[in-house]
């Protein structure tokens, strides 16, 4: 399985803790750069020229919220086709649909139980190690 380069957005403390804790769990060794806030991410995406494969982004952040970080995202020529994966508390229909018509690539609800979480993130990490992804 081929190691992702992943930027995790998430601007709580112990949802970081939780999503580092997993891949320590599945024994992955992913590449993960965090950021706590959208303005965050895009700083770091501005310096670099090696981009991550994936971003796992969460919705309800402050500063910038995910759908803002999204759009700034997705208008950006060089950016624009990281795929990007919501991760969030928020089943709410028009969250969704909005995330979707800006082009996200797949949109994951937190379970509750810690070994759903597991599970989901044990998931959707296989399938973007399977993914030809742009490099």
């Amino acid at each position: 399985m081929k190691n992702l380069k992943i930027l995790f957005i998430e601007d709580d403390a112990i949802e970081q803790m939780k999503f580092n804790r997993v891949l320590e769990t599945i024994n992955s060794n992913h590449h993960i750069i965090g950021a706590k806030h959208g303005e965050e991410a895009l700083a770091i995406l501005s310096n670099q020229t090696d981009f991550p494969d994936i971003i796992i982004l969460d919705l309800n952040m402050p500063k910038m919220d995910g759908i803002e970080f999204l759009s700034i995202l997705k208008s950006d020529e060089n950016l624009k086709y990281i795929p990007i994966i919501i991760l969030t508390t928020s089943n709410n229909g028009k969250d969704i649909l909005e995330c979707y018509k800006i082009g996200i690539s797949g949109y994951v609800l937190k379970p509750l139980k810690y070994e759903d979480y597991v599970d989901r993130i044990h998931n959707l990490l296989n399938y973007w190690c399977c993914n030809e992804l742009i490099s």
